[in-house]
């Protein structure tokens, strides 16, 4: 969710993976760590709004993100117990992700942050920096853990990512000048800066091409299959 899609959850999904370990410190918390890899992608031209066909944009960015995360089971939960066969749960924490933002330009792929679109790297923009591919996230989100047989363990999540970037689809501010895009980084820079389908060019220098107060989201959602390595402990009937 950013400029190229303000509000639409699950929009132009695409399909991701990545690994978990989880360590339950009782039936009720678990911590996580975990990598996974997916990607994002949006059009205006798919949009339904008016101004936003008519600025064009579109592109698509890998997402490789690394978090720590908190879990908190609302009943108790064990895999292999069938006392305690599922639960709810919300969870948050930390995380790092990496993305490059890129658009198709004659059935190319081109990275967009070295062409700095928006005068990032030329002195007319000085107040404009080159933003980083690296960035933090808060995750959280909810879900439903259930287990079925032996030590396998099922849950269903979705979860939100709050960044602190605003340019993971490398829009955010306003038009660069064509003419300062050419001499910094040269005519390919001019020409997928402004796409807009009336009148682009220098007439647009100035105006609005994304809002810089809000900063972009992503999210993944999905089925994760865990396996307990440890089995479960005989527990004495007294204290059942």
């Amino acid at each position: 969710m950013g400029e190229l899609n303000p509000g639409k959850q699950f929009f132009m999904v695409r399909p991701g993976g990545g690994l978990v370990y989880r360590y339950n410190t009782s039936r009720r918390f678990a911590w996580e760590i975990h990598g996974l890899y997916g990607s994002v992608q949006a059009e205006d031209a798919r949009s339904g709004e008016d101004n936003q066909i008519l600025r064009n944009l579109s592109f698509r960015s890998q997402i490789i993100e690394f978090a720590g995360l908190l879990h908190f089971n609302f009943f108790n939960y064990e895999i292999g117990n069938p006392e305690t066969p599922a639960t709810p749960y919300i969870f948050g924490g930390l995380g790092l992700f990496r993305f490059n933002p890129k658009a198709d330009f004659q059935g190319e792929w081109i990275a967009l942050q070295p062409l700095g679109t928006e005068g990032q790297g030329s002195p007319v923009y000085a107040d404009r920096k080159q933003y980083s591919l690296m960035g933090a996230n808060i995750p959280f989100g909810f879900g439903v853990k259930f287990h079925a047989f032996g030590r396998l363990g099922f849950s269903l999540e979705w979860g939100l990512r709050k960044t602190f970037t605003d340019y993971l689809d490398d829009v955010s501010t306003t038009y660069a000048d064509p003419d300062v895009l050419f001499a910094t980084h040269g005519e390919l820079a001019a020409l997928l800066a402004d796409r807009s389908l009336v009148n682009p060019g220098k007439i647009n220098a100035g105006r609005q091409r994304g809002n810089s107060t809000n900063k972009d989201w992503y999210s993944f959602a999905g089925l994760t299959i865990t396996y307990k390595i440890v089995p479960r402990k005989a527990e004495c009937a007294a204290y059942k």
